[in-house]
């Protein structure tokens, strides 16, 4: 038994090494009713000599050393019941001293699937949700650990699959299920831990606590888990694992509420995600998560924002994310994307990726942005490994899987683009970035009919101004210039009541061959710091302009200097 010498908090599995509350080195010592046994080493190699207190002598032992016609016992008996002390003494021993005997093998690898909200209510969908992606997020904080990304596993939320099954699908060792019921302050999380190799449950757990407890309920089970799969952690692993990013359970709520949200990548969703991210930070001004939240929402493409706006109000909540917490991967990351996607300065964001890169590796976004950031000025080769990367580490992810596709279409492989394309639409048929992306790499064969075909979903799925422009394009290449006008009318009249991206618009009047418009409407896309523009290098339906001057001067205003 072993206890930590600061909160005195006692531990029965031997397997710790440091406290999961304050990360203190544990000691040996006694439990509530248990001697304290010395543990001493004789010599390098040796097993430990456990040295026990001097017997005490009772009546019942002085009856042992009478003489034999005073007590006669049955000398079998003696015999077995020594036997039997013998053994369970060893499997004591084997038990405390050595802790890898309890289960046959580490588990390496895990998949914390969707819990299921049993509430009673949606509403409490943010809850089950949230404990998810923050086990999630926890888990693959412990080095050795193959923890699947969040997009990964909720690709089987609401289905019932079976654990090995699931286990052959994401080659994992072991899942954990859970079930999440809050009825007012009370909060009741059900998990199970299930071996994929067999169907067997490892273990399983009731946490029965307040809601106001959420928050270190989570470590708990963290730690609980993490035992469970005969992980050895230090003490700087326990305090990386069970890192609380605030100490006010409302703000967190309002948190896991943003986040919700935020993931389900609609316009509405994502302005809504901004309000409770924003609650979050009057609740806690210190809470360094949800300014990373605030970033990403205002910097969403879906939202189709000012970009000044957007800039300035996104790079000052990351900014302020990283001034409270300056080892945030995530943080860096965004920062990073905001440099390439509104300033334009290529080496200040390649940094910032590369530093995200360096504090969590196994953070797909992480790696997904900077191969976004690598196609884009051309770095095609180390764009496309690291997007592999990335999807070796979320292999669902609807986005990675898309982005991988158009990164191959910019690099040249048209062919092997349009393949990744439909694959990803084999994980989600109504993926737009699937189905958008698929416009431009049909468009790119001279398949006019099948790009106006994914063009028209594009905008079913998401009337966003890319959709127009790809559409608008493949019907102006295929000779249907009056549809095409009318898509363009549509863009512009939209352009009248909110933000419409520049480049969008340009992109339509260069299929339509007015070299003067477009180029006009490129000019203020560097105006405006529209986004888009740095897609200039390696978009090739404007290649027809590479050669003239204006062309030229706007792609170095962008900082494209080849």
């Amino acid at each position: 038994m072993k206890k930590c010498p600061e909160c005195r908090r006692v531990y029965t599995d031997e397997s710790f090494d440091y406290c999961l509350d304050d990360g203190a080195v544990l000691i040996y010592g006694p439990g509530a009713d248990e001697p304290e046994t010395a543990i001493l080493s004789s010599g390098e190699g040796e097993a430990p000599t456990v040295h026990q207190p001097p017997a005490v002598k009772t009546a019942a032992s002085e009856a042992v050393t009478k003489p034999a016609a005073t007590v006669r016992p049955n000398r079998t008996i003696i015999i077995a019941a020594g036997i039997v002390i013998l053994l369970a003494a060893a499997a004591l021993v084997a038990y405390k001293y050595y802790p890898a005997a309890k289960t046959e093998t580490r588990i390496e690898s895990i998949a914390v699937m969707p819990f299921q909200n049993d509430s009673g209510t949606p509403d409490a969908e943010y809850l089950s949700d949230g404990i998810t992606d923050s086990l999630i997020n926890s888990l693959s904080k412990i080095p050795g650990l193959n923890v699947k990304a969040r997009a990964t596993v909720f690709r089987y939320k609401g289905q019932t699959a079976e654990p090995t099954a699931i286990g052959k699908d994401l080659s994992v060792k072991a899942v954990l299920n859970g079930r999440v019921v809050q009825r007012g302050d009370d909060l009741s999380i059900y998990l199970s831990l299930v071996d994929t190799s067999t169907g067997n449950q490892i273990w399983g757990e009731n946490y029965d606590r307040k809601i106001a407890d959420l928050i270190k309920v989570q470590n708990e089970i963290t730690g609980d888990v993490s035992q469970k799969l005969q992980l050895k952690l230090s003490g700087a692993d326990v305090q990386r694992a069970t890192k609380t990013y605030t100490n006010d359970t409302e703000a967190y709520q309002l948190y896991l509420r943003g986040r919700q949200r935020l993931l389900k990548n609609s316009k509405s969703d994502v302005e809504a995600s901004i309000k409770y991210f924003q609650q979050a930070i009057d609740r806690d001004p210190s809470y360094a998560l949800a300014y990373v939240g605030m970033a990403d929402a205002l910097r969403a493409p879906v939202t189709e924002m000012q970009p000044s706006e957007a800039l300035a109000r996104s790079k000052a909540a990351v900014q302020k994310a990283l001034d409270i917490d300056d080892s945030l991967a995530e943080a860096h990351a965004i920062l990073g994307f905001i440099i390439f996607w509104y300033e334009w300065n290529w080496q200040a964001a390649e940094t910032e990726m590369k530093r995200a890169i360096e504090l969590d590796p196994k953070n797909g976004d992480s790696h997904i942005f900077y191969a976004h950031l690598l196609s884009n000025i051309g770095r095609h080769d180390e764009a496309l490994a690291e997007a592999r990367r990335a999807i070796e580490l979320d292999p669902l992810n609807l986005r990675t899987n898309a982005l991988d596709g158009q990164f191959l279409i910019h690099a040249g492989h048209v062919d092997e683009g349009i393949e990744q394309l439909n694959k990803t639409l084999e994980l989600e048929q109504n993926s737009w970035m699937a189905h958008l992306f698929l416009t431009s790499g049909y468009i790119e064969k001279g398949m006019f009919d099948k790009a106006i075909d994914e063009g028209n979903r594009t905008i079913q799925l998401n009337p966003h101004s890319r959709s127009f422009s790809f559409l608008a394009y493949a019907l102006a290449k295929s000779g249907r210039t009056q549809d095409a006008r009318i898509e363009l009318d549509r863009i512009l009249a939209e352009s009248n009541e909110r933000w419409v991206s520049p480049y969008s618009v340009a992109m339509i009047y260069n299929a339509l061959g007015d070299r003067d418009k477009t180029i006009a409407w490129l000019q203020k896309g560097v105006k405006e710091r529209d986004p888009r523009m740095v897609f200039l290098k390696v978009e090739p339906k404007w290649n027809n302009l590479r050669s003239d001057p204006r062309f030229i001067a706007i792609y170095k205003e962008v900082g494209f200097t080849d």
